[in-house]
């Protein structure tokens, strides 16, 4: 072999090499972006749940006694939040509607009720709770409450689209208002951080709570405890600022919702409960990912009046 020969063979594996750091380079960086933002459930299979329309508006007692809820369909039971394993205690959700309201109502199998904290926005996740969360385009809504009828309420919109959908023209949604938030257990959401108003109020919203039981009364087993919820389109239209979205609904419109229960007791062991359970599980212990969302269909009206 020559010299010049030999110049170029070495160049050539040089170039060859540098070629190969490159690639393994930019393959790394897109395996560690991808495996930052994979995310932790398959939204392709989630869970859907009926919501059906109704000519008769439930009354907002916490009893679900009325024959309109018989109208309703009841989700299937809820699973633990992480790894998808059944729940010890039964909690279910109905959902109905008109065209001034989504109602909500859950079923909670509890043998000691309880619940200490009694003010708006009390940090009522750290007790017995169950939650609402509904996802608009760019935004998404926190409900949570106890069996005290406590409620604890949070407006979040995803930060990189706080300027182009609309909300930094809102006085409401003034960033002054705003704080920062990136999750809880999942913090690499492909969509980045959040900004949540948690000083907002959804308006004309309506709830109640029963108790089949006594509350924070050991001495006895209890059967559980119901809530029901009223919310208005006009305060869900906040999550929609753009106007993209039918509001209310039309048939056969598919929205992303999730539906949660949180508890401080667990099923005992051999059994790993994480102490949160949902009707469609994450993956990881966290609400705040709205691809994790159960889907409700919303259907025309079968009951009569």
């Amino acid at each position: 072999m020559s010299l010049v020969h030999l110049h170029l063979s070495r160049l050539g594996a040089l170039l060859f090499l540098g070629n190969a750091l490159v690639v393994s380079a930019a393959t790394n960086a897109v395996t560690e972006v991808t495996q930052k933002s994979r995310l932790p459930c398959d939204p392709q299979i989630a869970k859907t749940v009926v919501a059906r329309k109704t000519q008769v508006a439930p009354t907002i007692d916490g009893k679900l006694e009325e024959s309109v809820w018989s109208h309703a369909t009841v989700s299937q039971r809820f699973v633990d939040l992480i790894s998808g394993d059944g729940s010890y205690l039964d909690t279910r959700v109905r959902l109905l509607w008109d065209d001034t309201n989504l109602y909500a109502a859950y079923t909670i199998e509890e043998p000691k009720v309880r619940a200490q904290l009694t003010q708006h926005n009390d940090a009522i996740y750290t007790e017995n709770d169950v939650e609402l969360f509904i996802a608009g385009d760019n935004a998404y809504y926190e409900f949570e409450i106890n069996a005290r009828n406590t409620v604890y309420e949070v407006f979040f919109i995803w930060e990189s689209a706080y300027q182009s959908s609309g909300f930094a023209t809102q006085p409401e949604f003034a960033r002054k208002n705003l704080q920062p938030f990136n999750g809880v257990g999942y913090t690499t959401h492909p969509r980045g951080p959040r900004l949540g108003h948690f000083n907002w109020r959804f308006p004309g919203m309506r709830t109640a709570v029963h108790v089949n039981g006594t509350l924070n009364d050991d001495s006895d087993t209890d059967r559980g405890w119901s809530v029901e919820i009223a919310l208005p389109w006009s305060g869900i239209r906040a999550l929609f600022p753009e106007g993209k979205r039918t509001i209310p609904p039309k048939n056969g419109d598919l929205w992303a919702m999730d539906f949660s229960r949180f508890n401080t007791a667990k099923a005992p062991a051999p059994a790993k409960d994480s102490g949160g359970w949902a009707l469609n599980h994450h993956g990881i212990w966290d609400s705040h990912v709205p691809e994790c969302f159960a889907r409700v269909l919303f259907e025309g009206s079968k009951d009569k009046k």
